[in-house]
């Protein structure tokens, strides 16, 4: 039950340590990274909202600052921060009270999960909030553009409400001659237009107001001056000032409107199909998802594509190619009714756009539609040619906010049929893998987790003092749809950004623990070393979970090694703490990893109970410079002094063995010894001879 993806910042008015660390630990239980801080007063409430966050949530009381003071606190600020008050009981009173007060919610302390839904619908709205300020914003700023552009356009433009002028551009009122936009504005249009041509102006008018849709019209204007001209008028709907309106492009005629229209329907047709052509198909797509948006009307796509395209191409080439694709358009016309929108899409691509309709309600026709096709014989010059269809549905409604994705959508189920002469209708459910397989790894994460697909990887950590032990390092890694190894970096930091890193090291640790006791069942005597995310260092139920998972699978405590970063370190010292401390009361092992490289590393060693600590790689790199050993032998010895076991990773060559040897490391890992893999089964006697 993720809340977000993202990390929620948290404030809590809460005077009880453990409680307020209860509340939190129910988010990144939920899946949720957080920050959090808790307010001790209203000074450190006011300092608060220096910074951005995302919610409050009130204990019923607090000594140091009344719920009802932070709530008015926010408003006063104009902060848009949601508050859930908690409540002592159930009582509706204190519920409609805190509502008044300006709470997003309220409801009794304990009820954990509805808290946590509670949560998540607030945090959406906060995000939708938010969304949409940046959207007016982006409004403003288009809308400004457009008025520029619509000054200095040299099309004549204007724009009329209830027959009336509300606006006219530069262009317009030197079409006819005005010097003043106020000569014009409210002057009923029908004004500028010739006797002959008013009667018919004043029905387009009146039955263009209930169209949708882009509308032309052919009259006679008649400038200030009284001289009449041919001009050709283009309507479409718009608003202005807020207000719904029609816009009106005017283009003087040049005296062939046969020629001029023939240009324009040539502009949005496919020359070999006569259907419409691809950028005019997709300004169709974008009026029907406005009108699925604004007016809740459904459209279905189908993506259509010819099965064997290349093969059919290479055998009756580009002539009769284009017979059988003419043949297929005139099938299609046929097929569909009079008001779907049918484009030639690309070489091979047909699209129907089907105002109305939902994917569900096309189904059947599409699946006639199919076997219409595949019994079709297509004639090329006297040869007999057989074809099918692959067809990929998806459908535009009120959520539909970006036309390409509904294309995409169609696109990638065609494209899933292998075998064509079938027909995908896009299925949202199927998102999560579809996004996978696009490469999208936040998804392949969550299908992972869902799928047990990860794959775990160890790496031997190689004594060079002597040791009853073999050690090796559990690494995780994830395969993509196209069988490559997501780099590692990339991974955690998807996993970290979407709140999942805790989940992952939990499935680490249990598959860890897994394959650990069925391998010392074998008589190894093995310890592994599993990485902790800084999420799970400040999670306060992995402990309590730790211990059963190692009582359930009968494993001493010792044989895990539970390793974290020194910069995760100093950012959670506290919580990182709190962790080492815990884990040794469990008798497991700890190490400190990428070690040695912040101002004061010594100082954060003061505060943790570590066992091992494992030295930042940039020690082991260029070791042939004399200053470079230097380096890492004064920090061997102070680690040695303060009996720290030390790990010295990245050894990629035997000519740095002998310096490492010197310095008294403790043990060694890289891919000179052996690289990750599949099974833990590297010969450890072997360095012993």
């Amino acid at each position: 039950m993720a809340i977000e993806k993202k990390t929620i910042r948290l404030l809590i008015l809460e005077d009880s340590q453990n409680e307020a660390e209860r509340l939190v630990s129910l988010f990144r239980n939920a899946g949720s990274a957080t920050r959090v801080h808790r307010l001790s007063s209203s000074d450190d409430l006011l300092n608060a909202l220096q910074q951005t966050w995302d919610l409050l949530i009130c204990a019923p009381s607090s000594e140091h600052l009344a719920p009802s003071e932070a709530i008015g606190c926010i408003r006063r600020q104009a902060k848009d921060i949601p508050v859930i008050q908690l409540l002592p009981d159930n009582d509706s009173d204190s519920i409609t009270e805190a509502l008044l007060l300006g709470a997003q919610d309220a409801l009794p302390q304990g009820e954990d999960e509805r808290l946590v839904l509670v949560a998540k619908r607030e945090l959406a709205n906060l995000e939708e909030r938010r969304a949409r300020r940046a959207s007016e914003v982006a409004l403003r700023e288009a809308e400004k553009r457009c008025q520029l552009l619509l000054d200095s356009s040299v099309d004549a433009i204007t724009y009329v409400h209830d027959g009336m002028h509300i606006y006219a551009n530069r262009a317009y009122l030197k079409l006819f001659d005005y010097e003043d936009a106020d000569e014009l504005e409210g002057m009923p249009m029908i004004d500028l237009i010739g006797n002959s041509d008013q009667a018919s102006f004043k029905d387009f008018l009146k039955n263009y107001q209930s169209a949708e849709g882009q509308a032309e019209l052919a009259c006679t204007g008649i400038k200030a001056s009284g001289q009449g001209f041919q001009a050709q008028m283009s309507f479409s709907p718009a608003t202005y000032d807020g207000e719904p309106c029609i816009q009106v492009v005017i283009r003087a005629q040049s005296g062939n409107a046969e020629l001029e229209e023939k240009l324009r329907e040539i502009s949005s047709q496919d020359l070999v199909t006569g259907l419409f052509n691809r950028s005019h198909f997709l300004e169709l797509m974008d009026a029907a998802a406005e009108r699925a948006v604004n007016a809740g009307q459904p459209a279905c796509l189908a993506y259509i594509r010819v099965d064997r395209y290349a093969a059919l191409l290479a055998d009756i080439g580009l002539a009769g190619i284009d017979l059988v694709l003419t043949d297929l358009a005139n099938l299609l016309r046929a097929h569909f009714s009079a008001d779907a929108q049918l484009a030639r899409f690309g070489d091979d691509v047909f699209a129907v756009l089907q105002p109305g309709l939902t994917p569900e309600s096309c189904q059947e026709h599409l699946a006639t539609l199919l076997k219409k096709v595949e019994g079709h014989l297509f004639d090329v010059s006297g040869r007999t040619i057989q074809t099918s269809l692959s067809i990929g549905v998806a459908g535009l409604n009120e959520k539909t906010a970006k036309p390409q994705e509904v294309v995409n959508r169609a696109h990638r189920c065609a494209d899933e049929l292998k075998d064509g002469n079938a027909l995908k209708v896009f299925n949202p459910a199927s998102e999560l893998a579809a996004a996978a397989s696009r490469g999208n790894i936040t998804a392949m994460i969550q299908q992972a987790l869902e799928h047990n697909s990860f794959r775990l990887l160890f790496q031997p950590i190689i004594s060079l003092r002597g040791d009853s032990f073999e050690h090796y390092e559990a690494l995780l890694r994830l395969i993509n749809p196209q069988g490559e190894e997501i780099p590692p970096l990339e991974l955690f930091s998807a996993a970290k950004d979407a709140g999942l890193a805790e989940k992952i090291d939990r499935w680490v640790i249990l598959n860890s623990i897994k394959l650990l006791a069925d391998h010392r069942s074998k008589g190894h005597n093995t310890r592994l070393f599993v990485h902790l995310s800084s999420a799970s260092l400040q999670d306060q139920t992995l402990l309590p979970w730790l211990s059963v998972a190692l009582k359930a699978a009968r494993l001493p405590s010792d044989s895990l090694v539970f390793q974290f970063s020194e910069p995760d370190a100093i950012a959670y010292l506290k919580p990182a703490k709190a962790m080492t401390l815990g884990l040794n009361e469990l008798h497991c092992k700890v190490a400190l990893t990428q070690f040695g490289c912040s101002l004061n590393p010594f100082n954060t060693l003061k505060h943790l109970h570590i066992d091992f600590v494992k030295v930042d790689s940039s020690f082991s790199q260029d070791l042939s410079k004399a200053e470079h050993q230097e380096a890492l032998k004064t920090l061997l010895a102070s680690l040695h002094a303060q009996a720290k076991l030390t790990i010295v990773p990245f050894v990629e060559s035997a000519s740095v063995l002998a310096t490492l040897w010197q310095a008294g490391v403790n043990y060694i890992q890289g891919h000179y010894l052996q690289g990750p893999s599949q099974s833990m089964d590297y010969d450890f006697s072997a360095g012993d001879e």
